[in-house]
């Protein structure tokens, strides 16, 4: 009987995340390119974390008003279940590697991602995350590392010069590092601003930030985090909209994943409403600029989060995880703006890229 109820809870779930909602947008004629795209990252929200979070919420979230909606299967080159570096290469640079791999193929060579193609098309580009911006997934977009735990290696990435507005955690990795050398002096000699608080984010009128707003990963939405995830988007949005060339931006719910590895699910769902209001901010943009399209999506499912009762009126719910690491349920793609049509569907992850390329014509 319990097998049989987990089923159904999944089903449901899935019947939830696919159906499509209805925000008035003008459908596409299928022939449409985007200027800009804004892709964001869930990192561990599968169909259950987004169900659970409408449920929760006292306000309808974001998700709930895309007008498209589809699935991404989520297995690495070497395994069916996949960690966030195979899977953030997978969509940035649209090839399955083995777990582990940051921008490389699964025989260690080096594969191109959308935001260097992009860099090298003139449009500006951007990564933005609540972990340190070096960690597996930002990483993914800049950088080329067999083992993704090189954070001081994978710092080195970023003073090529291909991404101009970074923000997130890993100050450590660039100005406390075993081989002493500081790498936001560097980052200063190449224009960008340095930036190490969210107050001096909003003040920044550079066109080139580096935002290292913590030593490590940011803290929790419930405790120090609370709202700095959309003023870090719409600050990203405001200064890569200035490119008339387009831009291209990655936004990441880091963790997401945290509070699926830990089971915790009013965490979980914080992680998932924090991600909802900074999606907002983009589709602010997207509706009044008529030329952006944005995809929400995740790398994997972490924790096997399941829904066996709640109550819509008290807006509580009955989560349990069944893991403490990921699994390989699908995930969810939300799209909206031009070209949105072409993510509905069932995808690989490696989707993604070529998409992208496709519809900002850097191939």
């Amino acid at each position: 009987m319990k097998n049989k109820l987990t089923v159904i809870s999944i089903f449901i779930t899935l019947l939830i995340v696919i159906s499509g909602s209805g925000v008035p947008q003008k459908k596409s004629s299928g022939k449409e390119r985007p200027l800009n795209i804004i892709l964001f990252i869930g990192d561990g929200m599968g169909p259950a974390q987004v169900s659970a979070a409408i449920a929760a919420s006292s306000n309808p979230l974001i998700f709930e008003s895309f007008p498209y909606s589809g699935f991404a299967k989520t297995s690495s080159s070497d395994n069916y279940i996949t960690d966030s570096a195979a899977g953030g290469t997978a969509m940035a640079c649209g090839v399955k590697t083995r777990n582990g791999m940051i921008g490389m193929g699964p025989d260690s060579s080096v594969v191109v991602s959308i935001m260097e193609l992009a860099h090298k098309k003139g449009l500006s580009t951007g990564l933005v995350s609540t972990s340190a911006i070096t960690h597996a997934t930002p990483a993914s977009f800049v950088a080329h590392n067999s083992g993704r735990g090189n954070y001081e290696d994978i710092a080195l990435d970023f003073m090529k010069d291909n991404i101009d507005v970074f923000i997130g955690g890993g100050s450590d990795h660039f100005n406390k590092r075993k081989d002493s050398i500081d790498l936001t002096k560097k980052l200063t000699e190449q224009g960008y601003d340095v930036i190490y608080n969210i107050e001096a984010l909003s003040k920044s009128k550079s066109k080139k930030i580096a935002g290292l707003l913590s030593g490590a990963h940011m803290g929790k939405p419930l405790e120090d985090r609370g709202g700095k995830l959309e003023k870090m988007t719409e600050k990203a949005i405001q200064t890569l909209s200035k490119n008339k060339n387009g831009f291209i931006l990655m936004v990441e719910g880091s963790q997401i994943d945290f509070a699926g590895h830990a089971n915790d699910l009013q965490w979980n769902l914080s992680e998932v409403i924090d991600l909802n209001n900074a999606i907002v901010k983009a589709i602010d943009f997207a509706q009044s600029s008529g030329n952006t399209l944005v995809v929400v999506t995740a790398d994997h499912e972490t924790g096997g989060l399941i829904l066996p009762g709640g109550d819509l009126e008290t807006r509580s719910v009955a989560g349990k995880f069944c893991s403490t690491d990921h699994t390989a349920v699908m995930v969810p793609i939300f799209s909206f703006g031009p070209a949105s049509e072409r993510f509905s569907g069932i995808h690989e992850n490696t989707f993604f890229f070529h998409e992208f390329a496709t519809l900002l014509n850097l191939k």
